[in-house]
């Protein structure tokens, strides 16, 4: 099973699982432009997110569990991370993709703009500058049901919600061995 933790930055995106962190698969580019304080257009996020997509496929095909943390904002950059580059060629040419994965979850981490505001002011030492959270909450299209989503307040506290989790993958694995 794949989990993608998924949310604005700084909304604070758990088990002993392989854990990739989005932010680490950004080109400098990337890195660059947001420290200056410049928002990432779609130009810029799908090579990356396109890097993701092969990360979340090899984990699969080797059948191992883990998570990825990635903003993943809108459907299409989720429809990016699950089908890689016929994400991107399905809306030129109008393609069906197929049924989303069973196997891969997206964890909304879901907070108001304030709540996660205050939290990026306080962190230290991060590219993300929270004047850009803004642009983040403008391009959030929060997932739908039929996006395999489990949505997580983050105004609870981390120990309820890595519950919620562990009990929403005991669920699933014990779905897969009944009948």
């Amino acid at each position: 099973m794949i989990y993608i933790i998924m949310g604005v930055s700084g909304s604070g995106k758990f088990l002993g699982w392989p854990v990739y962190e989005g932010d680490d698969f950004h080109p400098q580019e990337n890195i660059e432009k947001m420290s200056r304080g410049e928002p990432l257009t779609d130009k810029d996020r799908f090579p990356w997110l396109l890097k993701l997509h092969e990360v979340i496929q090899r984990e699969r095909c080797s059948g191992s569990d883990a998570f990825v943390i990635c903003s993943a904002l809108n459907r299409l950059y989720r429809q990016v991370l699950l089908y890689g580059s016929k994400a991107l060629l399905s809306v030129t040419d109008q393609a069906i993709l197929p049924p989303v994965a069973p196997d891969v979850f997206f964890l909304f981490l879901q907070g108001d703009y304030d709540l996660i505001h205050q939290r990026m002011m306080s962190r230290r030492g991060h590219y993300m500058k929270a004047d850009l959270l803004r642009s983040q909450f403008d391009a959030l299209e929060p997932p739908l049901a039929g996006e395999n989503v489990l949505s997580l307040d983050i105004k609870r506290n981390i120990t309820d919600m890595a519950m919620e989790v562990e009990k929403h993958i005991s669920s699933f694995k014990s779905s897969l061995v009944m009948p």
